[in-house]
């Protein structure tokens, strides 16, 4: 028989505190068998905070482990192991491949191993310098041409020829040390014609762009080959073996004509009030309104930013107290890219040569402006100090991150707020606009190479559109660009020429720390496919049409890809392999403590594994009759056809009246000044 026992004694019950919950306060038990269970407090409030901890930990298990049990659903990536290997007696830390030869950065110097036999063929050493960055980019007729960067930030330009290292020059070297800049990053554009540095010193950053005299390089070598070897054979005869030579004697005479600065590309300055004292002096000012600036040439005085400033604090004061005010600072980092000709940037008098850049793109950090300039610049002008550039493409958003296909065609821009948008600069337009809705800052994009034009034949780097079809053409190819998140989420957006463009998720952001993605290189050479390094040291190629890794290149068991979080390796998109360093176990342990000696390059040549089958080139599709395409396709045909005798018709527009109205207006504007001067110069009198 139950009977009703009181949880406390008769009369007025002990006051609970205000914190505890009272959900449990219940003074009476219906079941006997519950006096000695039930906890009095504080007890009972530790219990719940332990129970809801272990209730935590438990969905944390049970999460992990349908995760587990998915992974193991998933189809297994096939093992691939390296195909060749050699060995480099210093720590490598970087790598770079052109021509037949393989140029590895070292913790003292620079060396160079053959990609027939992997032998060394040649080091340098006399700075005992440690390279940190290298860049190397073949000129023809056995000459190479390497940009370094060393670990003081020091720029070195060197020239490679007959298996020997010839220093040009320290691009940014001064007597004074104190007024030394530090180089954050260098650019190798196709050609070998240009070489682009980004320097930083204490309080400023700037881009010079500098013009190599390869062609006299050439000539220089052809000259100096016959001296070399005759200076090569009696070294050989006279004193000791080809192993013991000195580092680079064969070629210590040459000396190559140095690099001449071209531009100098500086951040833009923060807009501030008008200098102009009526619209008259700002007319004068503009060249001929035919495109954007950077908005200097306004009319718009302190007092009214002033003023404006004030009434924006006023207004959301509340929210600029909480985020806290953010001052404008000068940028330190800029992203720049070398461009080959196109409608946008083509000079009156530029020749067309297609595989040589004819200007460059750049955006700082924080800037919404995506700036371009003409390389058309005479080497007898005066280097500017305020250069202005050639065409300015404003954002709704400060720019990110950016990338340019390798045929130079497509450009693609992603904002602050995670907006992307992909421009055709041969036709002039947008191709997509496109926008991550989750909350998520994108790191890095990359074009992938999804042309169903593309051949074995044909330039496989022209991502997503034959070389052919640059110009014009009934196909209209899908470009594809990869997303890579802060996260480590992927997105692959795809923007058809015609029609509505699309954005996937190709893989949300990893459970596991482990699999976080430390870098991300496309694999131009198959369609749709990604090299994706994760801080576990593995090694995948992802398919994007499948969102699967298909291969994982795995190293020795001996060996490890060290360091994982920045790993050390280079594609080479003409021999299909990848390059990369792998150190031993006992020293990848021992990272931080020493180290390593000595490294491992171990070679996957992607011809030995039947990646072909998992990336198997798309057929190309018969183009439609024109009365079986929508409107819009019609359209975009229609204006390819008129872009054929675009030349003709822009040395018509030339003559037309709208740039004499213009001059017009400016002359009108000089005379209505001239009048001004003679009215105030008749009332002084």
């Amino acid at each position: 028989m139950a009977v009703n026992t009181w949880k406390h004694p008769l009369g007025i019950p002990p006051p609970s505190e205000k914190d505890w919950p009272k959900e449990d306060e219940d003074f009476f038990l219906l079941d006997p068998d519950r006096k000695r269970d039930v906890l009095p407090q504080p007890f009972r409030m530790i219990n719940k905070l332990v129970m809801q901890v272990f209730e935590s930990a438990m969905e944390i298990i049970e999460r992990r482990e349908m995760l587990r049990e998915a992974q193991k659903l998933k189809v297994q990536p096939q093992k691939c192991f390296p195909t060749a290997e050699f060995q480099v007696n210093e720590r490598a830390n970087c790598l770079a491949v052109s021509g037949k030869y393989v140029f590895v950065g070292l913790s003292e110097g620079l060396a160079a191993f053959n990609t027939l036999d992997f032998k060394d063929v040649c080091a340098w050493d006399a700075a005992k310098t440690e390279i940190c960055a290298i860049h190397a980019l073949d000129l023809g007729n056995e000459c190479h041409v390497l940009l370094a960067v060393d670990e003081m930030g020091l720029a070195w330009l060197f020239c490679f020829h007959k298996e020997s290292f010839l220093l040009v020059k320290i691009l940014n070297e001064v007597e004074d040390i104190s007024q030394r800049s530090t180089c954050v990053e260098v650019v190798l554009p196709r050609g070998g014609g240009y070489a682009g540095i980004l320097l930083q010193d204490s309080t400023k950053a700037w881009l010079e762009i500098y013009q190599l005299p390869k062609d006299s390089w050439l000539t220089e070598m052809e000259k100096n080959a016959g001296a070399a070897e005759e200076l090569a054979c009696s070294e050989r005869r006279s004193s000791c073996s080809p192993e013991e030579l000195p580092v680079s004697a064969i070629q210590a005479d040459i000396e190559l004509d140095p690099p001449v600065l071209l531009l100098t590309v500086r951040p833009p300055k923060p807009i501030t009030g008008t200098s102009f004292k009526d619209p008259l002096d700002a007319l004068k000012k503009v060249d001929d309104g035919s495109m954007l600036g950077l908005g200097y040439n306004h009319l718009i005085k302190d007092s009214q930013w002033e003023l404006q400033e004030a009434i924006f604090r006023s207004t959301y004061q509340e929210y600029l107290e909480a985020e806290g005010v953010v001052k404008e600072e000068t940028p330190r980092y800029a992203t720049f890219h070398f461009l080959l000709p196109s409608r946008i940037l083509m000079g009156p008098e530029m020749e067309l040569q297609p595989d040589i850049p004819v200007g460059i793109g750049v955006h700082w950090d924080g800037n919404h402006n995506f700036c371009l300039y003409l390389l058309n610049h005479s080497l007898k002008e005066k280097v500017d100090a305020d250069l202005k550039p050639d065409v300015v493409w404003p954002c709704a958003a400060p720019i990110a991150c950016s990338a340019v296909s390798s045929c130079s065609r497509y450009l693609a821009l992603a904002g602050e707020d995670a907006t992307i948008t992909i421009w055709d600069k041969h036709l002039g337009y947008p191709l997509s606009v496109t926008a991550i809705l989750e909350e998520r800052f994108i790191r890095s994009i990359h074009f992938l190479c999804g042309s169903p034009a593309a051949s074995d034949e044909t330039d496989p780097v022209c991502c997503g559109a034959d070389p052919a079809c640059c110009g014009a053409g009934p196909v209209c190819p899908i470009i594809q660009l990869l997303v890579l998140c802060t996260d480590s989420s992927f997105y692959l957006v795809k923007a058809p020429m015609a029609g509505k463009s699309s954005i996937t998720l190709l893989a949300d952001r990893p459970e596991n720390p482990n699999l976080t993605v430390s870098a991300v290189v496309p694999v131009l050479a198959f369609p749709s496919a990604v090299l994706i390094f994760s801080w576990d040291g593995t090694v995948s190629l992802m398919n994007t049409d499948t969102s699967q890794a298909v291969y994982c290149f795995c190293t020795p068991p001996s060996h490890a890809v060290a360091p994982p979080w920045q790993p050390v390796f280079t594609v080479d998109s003409v021999n299909c392999c990848l390059l990369l360093r792998g150190d031993e176990q006992q020293q990848v342990d021992n990272w931080f403590e020493s180290k390593a000696t000595h490294s491992t390059i171990f070679l996957f040549d992607f011809n030995s594994y039947p990646l072909k089958e998992a990336f198997p080139k798309k057929p190309d599709l018969p183009p439609k009759p024109l009365q079986e395409l929508q409107w819009f396709e019609r359209c975009n045909i229609f204006l390819r056809d008129r872009f054929h005798f675009l030349p003709e018709r822009q040395q018509i527009l030339l003559e037309m009246e709208e740039q004499e109205y213009w001059d017009c207006l400016q002359a009108q504007a000089a005379a209505m000044d001239k009048e001004r001067e003679k009215v105030k110069g008749g009332k002084k009198q």
